[in-house]
């Protein structure tokens, strides 16, 4: 766990290219639904009734719960015309909108355009215009994006607000599917002996079970199991603890898991177990045994806090930084991988003023140690958030394990006009 703390307190980019060109027929998520265009009261013009072309897409389909996905709502075609008197010149029209979700998450996002136009004579039709926002995926599954109401701004002679509204609801145009973030296992697994001769028993004992659930004890050869085995059921506690068989030569270690078959998500182990050759040695011989013991999964931090760069008042913008580095190793000798998670709280700042944890995103790195068994793989960039992010994990192997070093740059998006003062969050990392 890390606090992280942030202190806060432009430039004119040039005309971009018209927005306005046709949009392709045909495009995949293209739909039209009727729509109902209020003109400003100051245009004295009748409403116009017709349908609207657009289209909504998203720059990732497949986003994990806690992601900030961009929205993009392109308004290709609107029966909405030029509200102003004469010529609208280049740059004069702003575009704002709702996309509306539905799914396994609802509610709207807030899109917003650039002043991007070309000239729209007077009467003529107002050009297509495109819209971007962003939004935080909370919950896993389908989620489907149909496009709102839009309004058109003209800031040419007046201020004007041409308000369109959907006259039915809009069809689907975009879909994504959310997936949860690994949740941790903390099932594990224990030997009272690391070896024992054919027929005999070892003690096992389990913990981080579910209380109550009923928990099957197994050996194991490499990713099969042996038929020695035995049923137990958790305690209050999730403690499981019983007297294993084991018969089988090939028995190489033991596992205990609730359901059907052991995984990664409701297993322990594999904890090394051998069975030693029964037959007496040969007169004049010794026979020699050597245990290499298991070890744990554990991380250490540099560091417990985190200073952010500071922006100025006024004008918002990152804060970098770096969280303190992460090493993380792993000892347990299995066929099971890692997953290194993190979630931040929102900043609060002078007067309880928030800046909202989803501000905050980072960019991972994982270097595997020499000699490791397990590579590395970074987590993806982008939003860390109350809900959570993956840092860094290494998959399920035959052979698993190594020692980790885990870091990531940081950067806190500080809005506009925030008022001056420090800012406090806490990170808290998870390894599973």
């Amino acid at each position: 766990m890390a606090a992280l703390a942030a202190a806060a307190g432009g430039a004119l980019s040039a005309p971009a290219a018209a927005e306005d060109a046709p949009a392709a027929v045909g495009l995949p998520g293209q739909v039209e639904f009727p729509t109902h265009c209020l003109p400003p009261q100051e245009a004295g013009l009748p409403p116009a009734e017709g349908p609207t072309s657009a289209r909504i897409s998203v720059d990732d389909t497949a986003p994990q719960v806690g992601d900030t996905v961009t929205v993009t709502y392109r308004v290709a075609a609107t029966p909405a015309v030029n509200p102003a008197g004469g010529e609208l010149p280049a740059d004069a029209l702003t575009p704002t909108g709702r996309v509306l979700l539905a799914g396994a998450q609802s509610g709207e996002v807030t899109v917003v355009g650039a002043r991007r136009n070309s000239p729209v004579a007077a009467g003529a039709a107002l050009p297509a215009v495109t819209m971007t926002g962003t939004f935080t995926v909370t919950a896993p599954g389908e989620i489907t994006l149909a496009p709102g109401a839009y309004t058109l701004h003209t800031g040419h002679p007046l201020d004007l607000d041409t308000a369109c509204t959907a006259a039915a609801p809009a069809p689907v145009s975009e879909r994504l599917t959310a997936t949860p973030l690994p949740t941790a296992n903390l099932r594990h697994v224990l030997l009272a002996a690391a070896h024992g001769k054919p027929g005999g028993k070892v003690e096992v004992t389990g913990a981080g079970f579910t209380p109550g659930a009923a928990v099957t004890l197994a050996g194991r050869a490499g990713a099969a199991e042996t038929a020695d085995r035995v049923a137990a059921t958790a305690d209050e506690l999730g403690t499981v603890r019983a007297e294993l068989p084991v018969t089988d030569p090939a028995t190489t270690a033991v596992v205990a898991y609730e359901g059907p078959a052991w995984t990664s998500g409701r297993g322990a182990g594999p904890a090394a177990y051998t069975v030693l050759d029964a037959a007496p040695p040969a007169p004049g011989t010794q026979k020699l045994t050597a245990t290499v013991e298991p070890g744990a999964l554990g991380m250490t931090q540099a560091g417990q806090e985190i200073t952010l760069g500071a922006v100025p008042y006024g004008d918002g913008g990152a804060a970098p930084g770096r969280i303190g580095t992460v090493t993380v190793k792993d000892a347990r000798g299995g066929p099971v991988g890692w997953t290194l998670t993190g979630k931040v709280t929102d900043f609060t700042g002078p007067g309880g003023v928030r800046i909202p944890g989803a501000s905050l995103s980072w960019t991972p790195s994982c270097t595997a140690e020499a000699g490791s068994p397990s590579p590395c793989a970074a987590g993806s960039a982008g939003a860390v958030g109350p809900e959570g992010a993956v840092l860094a994990s290494t998959p399920d192997a035959e052979r698993a394990g190594g020692t980790f070093t885990v870091d990531a740059a940081v950067t806190l998006q500080v809005p506009r006009y925030t008022p001056p003062g420090a800012y406090a969050a806490v990170l808290t990392l998870t390894l599973s």
